[in-house]
């Protein structure tokens, strides 16, 4: 008698959990999950930020796990190469070189800025112009960046052979503390590095995104091919809350410089600057990926046939369109 009534019990408890399940809101368990990635202290990735902060990928039915930030965009690319991503926020340069060079399988699926970078130097190094860093040592995030892109096509644009400024690596973390101790005369970043460099009084920009290239496109949403493939409703979210995050930081710019603090460990000061040298924008452009590859190709960095077919397979126009016709 003892252990049917153990049974029962069993059995009811069972039943109980099943009707618990059952019962439940849909919210509780209906979220699919996705593994993010992004750069470090990146304001051109704000609006990744912002829909963090407010909620709005689990809004769209999208369970996030930041599962890497990053230093620079070639690392945050090596992570998709490994599958351990399955969306971020990146620059447009990088995600074409890992693309066109089967390092990894990515579409573009919004961008996420245009500008947004600055050459720095030291307030006492005697550099006022770009023609002035002749013979100087300049660093870069990395080659095959958006920076480095920039500042090539800056030098290039100003009559300055690549050679004639010694271009060398190193993380934008580490930037301020090297120009600081004059270990380079300066450097290329995205912001709120050259802004920090500036409200720190130890700096100027004798450059930026404006002057360089006008409305360039810079920073990209991307999602894993296979990804993308299997759950398209899915990065249909994800786009859709790129959309309304982004509307939120032209709409609410000083709740935004809030999450851009919370976000970069950077002071309102700083952020407020950095924020003034970036435009936010989410509508793909294609114009501007076509000019990166045409210049990546050149320079060797890319191993594709034709440039123009590899820029439409790479770029996946149809969430956003989706997303934005139904606002």
């Amino acid at each position: 008698m003892e252990g049917k009534a153990i049974m029962r019990t069993r059995i009811s408890l069972a039943l109980w959990a099943i009707l618990l399940i059952l019962c439940a809101p849909e919210s509780s368990y209906s979220k699919e999950q996705a593994r993010m990635g992004y750069l470090q202290s990146d304001l051109h990735q704000l609006a990744a930020f912002v829909a963090l902060d407010r909620g709005f990928y689990q809004a769209e039915g999208v369970d996030v796990t930041v599962a890497g930030i990053f230093k620079a965009g070639p690392e945050e690319m090596l992570a998709f190469a490994s599958r351990s991503l399955d969306f971020g926020y990146v620059g447009e340069a990088p995600a074409t070189v890992a693309a066109a060079n089967k390092v990894a399988d990515v579409k573009i699926v919004a961008q996420a800025n245009l500008e947004g970078s600055a050459v720095v130097v030291r307030k006492d190094s005697g550099i006022r112009n770009l023609k002035d860093l002749v013979g100087k040592t300049v660093a870069v995030p990395g080659y095959a960046t958006v920076q480095d892109f920039l500042f090539r096509r800056a030098l290039s644009s100003n009559g300055m052979a690549p050679n004639s400024v010694n271009t060398i690596i190193i993380k934008p973390p580490e930037m301020i503390p090297a120009l600081k101790t004059k270990q380079i005369d300066a450097f290329v970043a995205w912001e709120p590095y050259p802004a920090k460099a500036i409200t720190s009084g130890e700096a100027e920009a004798v450059a930026r995104s404006s002057d360089m290239w006008p409305r360039h496109p810079c920073c990209v949403l991307v999602v894993d091919t296979q990804f993308m493939n299997k759950n398209p409703e899915l990065v249909k979210g994800i786009v859709r809350a790129h959309v309304k995050a982004t509307k939120f930081i032209m709409e609410n710019p000083e709740e935004a410089v809030k999450i851009g603090v919370k976000f970069t460990g950077m002071d309102a000061e700083t952020v407020k600057l950095a924020m003034k040298n970036i435009m936010y924008e989410c509508e793909p452009d294609v114009q501007g990926v076509m000019e990166y590859v045409t210049f990546l190709q050149g320079h060797g960095h890319l191993k594709i046939n034709d440039p123009g077919e590899f820029v439409r397979s790479m770029i996946e126009k149809k969430f956003f369109e989706e997303v934005t016709q139904n606002r």
